[in-house]
């Protein structure tokens, strides 16, 4: 049976059609619309892909265990948006939605870097921090399915504002936004590019960087106790550079380091995919 997946991100709209074994078959993209356009857009994009396969959607906020988008802090106008009830009316077809980071993690889990394991951590970092955790064997949504929201902890009282409205949220650290707050209003791309070059200002900037993103590790390490980390995102595509940094610093913020075992840090190895990809396979499960 083939599957439709659709990863919403802040801007662009990523599907795939996926086989029986994971493997995709075709995809497409299109610029994010605002939120009033979103389920036409989410319509379309399923019969362009195949009109008769399984549909399941990654929407960055929190999601109800119905498909109900409650809140997207980087989404604006995204407030009680009911896209899967709507789709499913429509479409008269299995439609799953879910965090969009939950769904890469299920999707590196299922078929990607945490393929086997019991207990794993996803992060993603892009404009902002999701999350997924799969703990057991079980991927978990919690009482209201809004678990995996990690971009959200806070590591800094009072710190920087966050466009939830809080304070000192660790993705106003650790994300490619952070990035640019951190090196003065560069793209991460110009960052790695200047620190590859040898520039000291990019280097100590890297180095925070590799330090803020060690400190949201350590504290998920210590919360879950996970065999491996999965760190995904378009943050990524440069990440290799600083990963020595990020496992220096790990090391040294995690609780009682040189007594316990430590998670493995892997990178992702779905890329863009994976959250297309996780709401394919999970579609056309039981897993939900």
């Amino acid at each position: 049976m083939s599957r439709v997946g659709i990863d919403v991100g802040g801007t662009k709209c990523f599907g795939v059609l996926v086989d029986d074994s994971g493997d995709v078959v075709r995809e497409v993209r299109y610029p994010t619309p605002p939120v009033a356009e979103l389920i036409d857009l989410l319509e379309s994009m399923f019969h362009e892909l195949d009109g008769t396969a399984t549909l399941g959607i990654g929407v960055p906020g929190l999601i109800t265990a119905d498909g109900v988008v409650t809140a997207s802090p980087n989404m604006p106008g995204a407030r009680n948006v009911p896209v899967g009830p709507e789709l499913r009316r429509r479409l008269r077809a299995a439609v799953h939605v879910e965090n969009d980071a939950t769904m890469a993690a299920y999707g590196e889990w299922k078929v990607g870097a945490a393929r086997g394991a019991k207990d794993a951590v996803m992060v993603t970092l892009g404009t902002g921090i999701g999350g997924g955790i799969v703990m057991g064997g079980v991927l978990h949504r919690g009482a209201n399915g809004f678990t995996g929201e990690i971009g959200h902890m806070v590591v800094q009282k009072d710190g920087v504002q966050c466009v939830c409205g809080r304070r000192g949220c660790w993705e106003r650290y650790a994300s490619g936004s952070a990035l640019r707050l951190l090196s003065g209003g560069k793209s991460g791309e110009e960052v790695f590019a200047l620190y590859a070059q040898g520039d000291s200002e990019a280097a100590a900037v890297v180095a925070e960087f590799a330090e803020w993103i060690a400190l949201g590790l350590a504290n998920l390490t210590n919360i879950c106790d996970p065999e491996v980390i999965v760190i995904g995102g378009g943050v990524v595509q440069s990440f290799a550079e600083v990963m020595s940094s990020v496992r220096d610093s790990f090391t040294t913020a995690l609780y009682s380091s040189d007594v316990r075992a430590h998670p493995r840090l892997e990178m992702a190895t779905l890329g863009e995919r994976a959250g297309a990809i996780g709401c394919a396979l999970i579609a056309a499960t039981d897993d939900w």
